[in-house]
């Protein structure tokens, strides 16, 4: 990663590290176009440091021709405008299961100041208004720039020992990763912000920190206070099964009694209900005592399944109990099995 802590951040900012710093950080500018798109923000006019000299002439006709005469030069130091911008790298909600751990938010914080900025990393799961709250919050620096999480990869931030320090229009991906409760369900969402300021210093518009601007002069907050803020939310998609059992019999003198040699047909509705889906979905169902399985009587949503587990098919039967293996089925979806027993 182009970013390194920032040199001097109490005291004047014309150090020789941070100006062996502000060579490197032309490198960090070329990785403003990251992951998440290039940013809009445009950082905040000429380079913060840039001396502005202004010299005036006076000329006039003397006995052996014009002469020039120059003022006083002025010399102007351009002060560091303070500010930031933060936004989600997430293009909507991010579908999440209760209870699941070190879940992922998205974000990309740019600098829109005109000089080499650090700036500390805050993140608030506890916003108002939302429906719950995640949990054991971290935050992670994208190394690899490549806007997406890479466990042992992208560094864990840890404020005050490695704040991004960004270069005037460059950006970097930062992660959010919280544990969802498992308390939350079906459809509610939760919040995720991260915060980003200005180390050197934030506030109202226009305060100015005397000396502490890159390149020597002043530091001015700027229009977004040097301080932005993103969010980013989850959402529970969750899914759960009912399964209801029933049973027809056929005696085999034509009618309904559950006498020796008669014919039980079980039918298994399973119902999925939620937002979510439920993955490798199994059924399975015993075959109850002083009864004999029917071979081949497997059936799912009327057609027939095979009794072997080495097939393509669904459906099994191991000698003691029928299954069928219905993969992933999203909620608002039913599966219907049927299979059939003789009375001994």
């Amino acid at each position: 990663m182009n970013y390194a802590p920032k040199a001097n951040l109490t005291g004047p900012k014309r150090s020789s590290g941070l100006l062996a710093m502000r060579a490197a950080m032309t490198l960090v500018a070329a990785c403003s176009a990251m992951a998440f798109g290039a940013s809009t923000a445009q950082a905040a006019g000429t380079i913060a440091g840039t001396d502005i000299l202004n010299t005036a002439q006076a000329t006039y006709d003397g006995p052996s021709g014009p002469v020039v005469i120059d003022s006083n030069t002025v010399t102007i130091t351009v002060d560091e405008l303070l500010d930031v911008t933060v936004a989600s790298g997430d293009p909507g909600d991010i579908a999440s299961d209760s209870g699941a751990a070190q879940q992922v938010t998205s974000y990309q914080v740019t600098n829109t100041g005109n000089g080499n900025e650090a700036f500390a990393l805050t993140a608030d799961t506890a916003k108002g208004g939302d429906d719950f709250d995640t949990s054991n919050a971290v935050i992670y620096i994208d190394t690899n720039d490549n806007g997406v999480f890479d466990v042992g990869v992208d560094t864990l931030y840890s404020p005050g020992s490695n704040d991004p320090v960004l270069a005037p229009d460059a950006s970097v991906n930062i992660f959010i990763l919280s544990d969802i409760p498992v308390t939350a369900t079906d459809g509610q969402r939760a919040e995720v912000e991260l915060s980003a300021a200005a180390i050197t210093g934030s506030g109202t518009p226009g305060t100015s920190f005397a000396g502490q601007g890159d390149g020597g002069g002043d530091a001015v907050v700027g229009s977004t206070g040097a301080d932005g803020e993103a969010s980013s939310f989850f959402l529970i998609q969750a899914a759960q099964v009912a399964v209801v059992k029933s049973a027809t019999v056929v005696d085999q003198f034509g009618g309904n009694q559950p006498v020796p040699g008669a014919t039980i047909t079980y039918q298994l509705v399973a119902t999925i209900t939620g937002s979510g889906s439920l993955t490798n979905l199994n059924i399975t169902d015993d075959i109850p005592a002083d009864t004999t399985y029917t071979a081949e009587t497997i059936t799912l949503e009327g057609a027939g399944l095979t009794d072997s587990d080495a097939d393509l098919d669904a459906g099994s039967f191991d000698g003691s109990a029928i299954a069928v293996a219905l993969g992933t089925v999203s909620g608002g979806q039913t599966r219907t099995i049927t299979f059939q027993v003789t009375i001994d």
